[in-house]
């Protein structure tokens, strides 16, 4: 990934975030709180889905606030779905009731636009006190089940590596010691190598009892946001055979970095390469001018401990929220999706894994759980 330093340059119109992919970039890159799932770049790694995206933006006071919105049409229903994943962005990062009410609003009209049941948004707002949950609600907002995790730790790479040090665990710190002890090494990769991560990342799922995509949309992915400078592919290799044992591909935007993909496989368990590998993507992330690293989730108790180790500010976010733009719309998407959700665990009925349900297993595996990263 490269120096997500950026020069500064006079404030955007909210036409211009709208419609300029260029002005929205910058935008998100330069907010308090970045997310690459409001990037125009992961909108593209989400179209070979059937995704499509638009952006809508409002003037209020000096401020801006803006959201781009993923839409999926299931086939034979006249409405879509539009899903607002981490956003809406503001510079400061706050979100007041002014600003939930213009993004509202425009979503509204938007929403009739591109004919949505609904729209469901999922603020990268801390739930605090319950102010903002109530100014949602206040507006028409109502809450829904959340798509991306709805907890996580944060890494602040401002911090000197010594006090990152400090603040993991001891038994992480000794984990760490530990792999390098065992003879592994970190290297990083370039697309040459996502056969290899594939091939850790989907036997580390399956082992954890989790159903994996396909490798296209990895594949897709590397070769959309590498070119922009959004990701990097590091992988763990024994040093005496040059075996890949673990891996981890990081997705970044503005100065933030996300630990979105994984995998270890038995022999790098064995070594605990997922330790040493995790611990080097921090440094490097933090070499390379990140200053915050997302550990992305605290989905099971296994994957929680195992993240835990590695310190950090734990996170609770207000969650998703759903505003309906047409009832009999999102009343037939309710019912299409709960059909594909029982489809989807009787197809997956093999896979998933009754005996660890706190995902022990999946963290032992390289805390492999895939995020939701597209609403569906």
């Amino acid at each position: 990934m490269t120096d997500p330093a950026r020069a500064a340059g006079p404030g955007p119109t909210a036409a211009a975030l709208e419609g300029d992919d260029a002005a929205w970039e910058a935008f998100l890159a330069g907010s308090a709180a970045p997310s690459h799932l409001q990037s125009a770049a992961w909108a593209a790694v989400k179209r070979p889905n059937g995704w499509r995206a638009f952006r809508v933006a409002a003037e209020v006071g000096d401020r801006i606030v803006g959201a781009q919105v993923l839409v999926q049409r299931p086939r034979g229903v006249p409405w879509g779905m539009g899903y607002l994943g981490r956003g809406p962005v503001t510079a400061d990062g706050a979100l007041d009731r002014a600003a939930i009410l213009a993004i509202t609003a425009r979503l509204r009209t938007a929403g009739r636009a591109h004919r949505l049941g609904y729209v469901r948004m999922e603020p990268e707002l801390e739930a605090g006190d319950g102010r903002i949950a109530r100014e949602l609600s206040r507006a028409s907002w109502h809450r829904a089940p959340h798509v991306q995790p709805d907890r996580t730790l944060l890494l602040d790479l401002a911090q000197d590596e010594a006090a990152l040090l400090a603040g993991m665990h001891r038994k992480t710190r000794q984990s760490v010691a530990k792999s390098e002890r065992l003879g592994v090494r970190i290297v990083d990769a370039d697309g040459s190598r996502m056969s290899e991560f594939y091939a850790i990342h989907t036997d580390a799922m399956t082992r954890a009892g989790i159903s994996p995509r396909s490798q296209r949309t990895y594949q897709d992915m590397w070769d959309l946001l590498a070119p922009r400078g959004m990701a990097r592919l590091l992988f763990a290799e024994a040093t005496d055979t040059g075996e890949a044992i673990a891996t981890l591909l990081l997705v970044c935007c503005g100065r933030r970095v996300v630990d979105l993909y994984g995998g270890t496989t038995a022999e790098g368990g064995r070594r605990r390469a997922n330790y040493l590998l995790k611990w080097e993507a921090i440094r490097r992330c933090k070499a390379a001018g990140f200053t915050e690293y997302d550990l992305w989730g605290l989905p099971r108790e296994g994957i929680e401990q195992f993240k835990s180790g590695f310190g950090g500010r734990q996170v609770d976010y207000v969650g998703a929220w759903d505003l309906t733009i047409s009832p009999v719309g999102k009343r037939l998407l309710d019912l299409g999706a709960a059909g594909r959700e029982r489809y989807r665990r009787w197809r997956y009925r093999d896979v998933h894994d009754p005996a660890d349900p706190h995902g022990r297993r999946a963290a032992a595996a390289g805390e492999a759980t895939p995020p939701a990263d597209d609403g569906s």
